[in-house]
């Protein structure tokens, strides 16, 4: 996506719109309006809505890494833990794999 053909008040428009989409449980959006956003909150010489597409893009890494980070580790008990569980971890499975590790 080009930024540069955007006005600086349709880009704090757009960012912020992505911003809230990711709150509805979808991370990669966040990511993406990291780094599509970031030079212009960080790079560009200041203008009047760059201070709010900063808060954006912000929130966003901190979002984004979160959710990361929480998935990670998810991740990681799931795939150690799941045979210990019993019927639960077969439970959560999508394809329960044979046999023991």
């Amino acid at each position: 996506m080009d930024l540069s053909r955007l006005p600086n008040d349709k880009k704090l428009q757009l960012c912020r719109w992505y911003f809230r989409v990711g709150c509805m449980f979808l991370p990669f959006v966040w990511a993406v309006n990291a780094v599509w956003f970031f030079k212009e909150a960080f790079v560009k010489p200041p203008y009047d809505e760059q201070k709010q597409i900063k808060k954006y893009v912000v929130m966003s890494v901190v979002g984004a890494t979160t959710w990361i980070v929480v998935l990670t580790v998810w991740v990681i008990i799931f795939q150690l833990q799941r045979v210990a569980w019993g019927e639960v971890g077969d439970a959560l499975s999508f394809i329960v794999p044979l046999g023991r590790a």
